[in-house]
């Protein structure tokens, strides 16, 4: 498996290791759905590191975990 690039991607790619649709990642993470959405789509490229760190914790995984 290639390495995801974009933080969309590599949040695409936890969320589908930890068996979650979009909508029960952006509950756990305290998200508007619309937002994660938005996110892992690219449309948003740069995302608060707060958002990102909400992400993380939703996932259950560390932040360095997440951005690697």
């Amino acid at each position: 498996m290639t390495t995801p690039k974009t933080i969309g991607s590599k949040i695409k790619a936890w969320r589908a290791i930890k068996d979650l649709t979009q909508d029960e990642l952006a509950k756990k993470a305290y998200l508007p759905y619309p937002t994660l959405v938005k996110i892992e789509s690219d449309a948003v490229q740069n995302p608060s590191i707060d958002t990102v760190v909400k992400i993380a914790e939703g996932l259950g995984v560390t932040l360095d975990e997440l951005i690697k």
